[in-house]
C-alpha cells in the first residue's frame, strides 16, 4: 500500500470568539461520518489539516477561520 504525504495539503486555523465553539472533522469515502470533535473556549486557537482521512471540517459556534483563501467569519447562532 502506497503511504500518501500529507505535507502539501490544505491547513485551517480556527480562532474561538466564544466559549464552546466546536470543531467537528468528517471523513471521505460513500458514506461520511464524524471521526474527531473538538471543542474550544474564548481565545483558543486549533490548527487542523485536510488529510486522506479528513474531507471537511465544520465549525459550530462564533469563531475567525484562517484559510489559504482569507479568513471567514461565523456568526452566532440564533437558537441562543
Amino acid at each position: 500500500m502506497e503511504e500518501k504525504s500529507v505535507e502539501n495539503t490544505p491547513y485551517i486555523c480556527v480562532k474561538a470568539l466564544e466559549k464552546g465553539v466546536s470543531i467537528i472533522g468528517v471523513t471521505r469515502g460513500e458514506v461520511t461520518k464524524i471521526h474527531h470533535t473538538e471543542k474550544l473556549d474564548k481565545g483558543e486557537v486549533l490548527i487542523a489539516q485536510f488529510t486522506s482521512n479528513t474531507s471537511a471540517i465544520k465549525v459550530r459556534g462564533e469563531a475567525e477561520i484562517y484559510t489559504q483563501f482569507g479568513v471567514i467569519h461565523t456568526e452566532k447562532s440564533e437558537k441562543e
